[in-house]
């Protein structure tokens, strides 16, 4: 794959990010990994707590002498964790769900590149005006937590047009080469994908999600706000199961009211410290997980549809090259062939 000016700049091969998945699912296993094949890996550390981040920094340089980056869920910040990420050798800082404008200038002083992340174009143009270096559009289409509401598609060429020359990645509903080399075409500088690094082992997610989420189809995941224990008013996209179900069956109650509301579905290891899971909990299956996974929060975006098996994140990375490189080749413009001229028969000259 041809670098781009964001590549260049950040100091990375390809122009292939994996997503900075919160709650410890990007810990520093897939970030590294996916550094070490020429990509770009995103630390995630968002609902993280603050305690646990210098060590997962630390972690993660240890595991790759190639740029990373970090990322950061706003609403979920706590004291000390930007600090860390500032501290560290960092090459950009994912920054979402935000005013991204308190931070800029702090992390630029470091010699670190801002990244915001958003879901339509006036959050854009915002994020430009605020002196970042870059944004993400993130499309409908995207499992997790979803910013907005339009699908990449329409998002992303009204970004790029807004923001040019401002550098934009791509986000939501990628899985493959076909769509890496779509996004390019259509002014990207980047893509950036999660879903489709849950199914690698280097996700720190139980085998029963990263099963379920290579079993599902785009039809099997949910656009909601039933998770929000933690992070209320937070829209995300997740696969459905049977907290879904049920809850769907009982009307979509409020909260307050919603079936099983306020019991534990399970227990899992975050930060260095067993926490429980409850119902309707902004937390996923982390690897380690004990409990109920019809009843937890299951982050997928519709690309799910597109992923056939798990893989390793450093194989992941070189076939979305490979294929991009190969649907880009048929995007290529042909030059035009012109006709041969049929040579003319050469006329004898008469002896005079």
């Amino acid at each position: 794959m041809r670098k781009t000016p964001l590549a260049r700049r950040l100091g990375i091969e390809l122009p292939i990010f994996s997503a900075p998945l919160g709650g410890g699912i990007a810990g520093p296993e897939l970030a590294a990994a996916v550094s070490n094949a020429g990509g770009c890996g995103l630390l995630g550390l968002g609902g993280v707590p603050a305690a646990a981040v210098p060590a997962l920094l630390s972690a993660t340089r240890a595991a790759t002498k190639r740029p990373f980056g970090a990322g950061l869920l706003l609403p979920l910040l706590e004291p000390g964790a930007l600090e860390a990420c500032l501290a560290a050798d960092l090459a950009c800082l994912v920054l979402f769900w935000g005013d991204v404008a308190p931070f800029v200038a702090r992390a630029q002083a470091r010699g670190i590149r801002v990244i915001a992340q958003v879901g339509s174009v006036a959050e854009a143009r915002g994020a430009a005006r605020a002196g970042a270096d870059a944004v993400i559009a993130q499309g409908f289409e995207a499992g997790g937590h979803v910013r907005g509401t339009t699908a990449l598609g329409a998002l992303l060429p009204a970004v790029v047009a807004a923001l040019r020359p401002l550098p934009v990645i791509a986000a939501g509903g990628i899985a493959n080469g076909a769509g890496v080399a779509a996004a390019l075409a259509a002014g990207a500088q980047g893509v950036m994908l999660g879903t489709r690094f849950l199914a690698s082992p280097e996700a720190a997610i139980s085998d029963e999600y990263r099963r379920r989420v290579v079993a599902a189809t785009a039809e099997d995941t949910v656009h909601t706000g039933l998770f929000d224990v933690g992070w209320p008013d937070a829209p995300h996209r997740v696969l459905r199961n049977r907290a879904v179900t049920e809850w769907e069956a009982a009307g979509s109650p409020a909260p307050g009211a919603r079936p099983g509301e306020g019991s534990v579905i399970g227990k899992v290891q975050l930060g260095g410290a067993l926490l429980e899971v409850p119902r309707y909990g902004v937390t996923p299956p982390l690897a380690g997980f004990e409990g109920e996974h019809d009843l937890a929060a299951l982050y997928a975006g519709q690309s799910c549809g597109l992923i056939d098996g798990v893989r390793p994140a450093a194989r992941i990375v070189r076939e979305l090259a490979r294929e991009a490189d190969r649907a880009l080749a048929k995007l290529a413009p042909r030059a035009p062939v012109r006709p041969r001229r049929r040579p003319q028969p050469k006329t004898r000259r008469r002896a005079r």
